[in-house]
């Protein structure tokens, strides 16, 4: 490590300390790759370690992760979305380099775009219903019109926007957005199909924390989006394991206050089971993956969902980007009232974009291929608590590679 000339012992010595030591293994587990990470404690610094890795739409397998006064431990077993290990030297220098850097915060720039916020109450097409603006450099005019969009006819609830010239993370301020919103506290228009996520949370007096458990079906992004949620309600995690089997998820947290309190109320445990149950639920992919790849042009996000809406399918969630001249979009979709559409549509729709530019793409099912192994039981599953903290940090300290057997 080169040092600054400015740079005295003392600062030396504090940025060796705090700089998170990061190793990536290839060779210790057959089907997955291991990330190890061990740094300085400090609040959110989990979530920043989850996030570098699911922006790079890495599957996290399993997740063992402890902390002991000031220091946090961390392995990460993940793969790729088809299930494969990480090979690409480029990309596990990008880990490395991004864990480093970790323990003084990560921001995303706005790279000279102007970031327009936006809340209000959903609805059937209301993607499709924004119109061109000419002059760009009326942002009141440009709010004004957005709220009028949001609030739509018959909307009690007040639209809400915000212009910023710079943004934290994207997926990370969304779930700020939407926490800020109470959005835990509304029923979806659309009702999601399937399970829905099982959330416990009980107190675990002895030891002064409070054990989350969370069990649903695993989705990319899942860990991430319930860190999220633990972080802006100023939760600290202190241990946590993470497991999959098959399509299902399997997440236990002992958690306390930045004062170090458990949860102390039955309200407050209330509002933690509807935050996280809302937290695994918004990513939900109800719906058809839609995948469009075409030159990027001005009115072409409002010319294909104005297209979806007028063939009666809804966009239940987009992710929307542009790289360099081309557009890259996807969308999930289904009938008016949610639920499946109707393939002959899809492809109706499909002929109108261009068979070419819109295609459908289902993404692989997130199944961890493991080789038997004997796994302790103790570690909880929606609400069993374990016995003793020693055995929870035993456990995790043998996967965290720092003791040599656990029995």
């Amino acid at each position: 490590m080169e040092w600054s000339a400015c740079l005295d012992e003392y600062e030396k010595l504090v940025i060796r300390m705090t700089t998170p030591r990061v190793v990536i293994d290839n060779a210790v587990c057959p089907k997955a790759t291991v990330v190890k990470v061990d740094s300085a404690r400090k609040h959110g610094i989990l979530l920043e370690a989850v996030q570098v890795l699911t922006d790079l739409n890495l599957s996290i397998k399993k997740a063992y992760i402890s902390s002991d006064g000031r220091w946090f431990m961390d392995v990460f077993h993940v793969t790729d979305l088809k299930g494969n290990k990480i090979t690409d030297k480029s990309v596990i220098n990008y880990i490395e380099q991004s864990l480093v850097t970790i323990h003084y915060g990560r921001t995303t720039g706005s790279n000279g775009l102007t970031a327009l916020e936006l809340t209000g109450t959903d609805r059937v097409g209301l993607l499709s219903e924004g119109r061109p603006i000419e002059d760009t450099q009326q942002i009141d005019r440009i709010e004004a019109r957005l709220r009028n969009v949001l609030k739509g006819d018959n909307d009690i609830r007040s639209a809400k926007t915000m212009v910023s010239m710079a943004v934290t993370h994207t997926e990370r301020r969304l779930h700020q957005m939407m926490f800020a919103d109470r959005d835990y506290e509304r029923k979806p228009i659309l009702q999601p199909s399937g399970d829905s996520p099982v959330v416990t949370v009980q107190n675990w007096v002895e030891r002064d924390y409070s054990v989350v458990n969370v069990q649903c079906k695993d989705r990319t992004k899942l860990l991430f989006d319930v860190l999220c949620t633990l972080t802006d309600m100023e939760y600290t995690v202190f241990h946590a394991t993470i497991k999959t089997s098959g399509d299902r998820a399997y997440q236990e947290f002992y958690i306390r206050h930045a004062d170090g309190t458990p949860i102390s109320s039955e309200p407050e445990r209330q509002r933690v089971i509807q935050c996280l149950q809302a937290a695994v639920e918004r990513r939900a992919s109800e719906g058809v993956r839609l995948e469009l790849c075409t030159l990027d042009r001005q009115g072409l996000l409002a010319d294909v969902t104005r297209t979806f809406r007028e063939n009666g399918l809804n966009v239940t969630r987009a992710e929307v980007s542009t790289t360099r001249d081309m557009a890259l979009n996807v969308f999930y979709v289904t009938d008016a009232i949610g639920n499946p559409a109707d393939p002959k549509l899809i492809e109706s729709v499909r002929q109108k974009i261009g068979l070419s530019s819109l295609k459908v793409k289902e993404l692989p099912p997130l199944d961890y291929h493991q080789e038997a192994e004997k796994e302790d039981q103790t570690a909880g599953v929606a609400g069993t608590v374990l016995l003793s903290l020693g055995s929870l940090v035993k456990w995790n300290l043998y996967h965290l590679g720092l003791i040599r057997s656990y029995s």
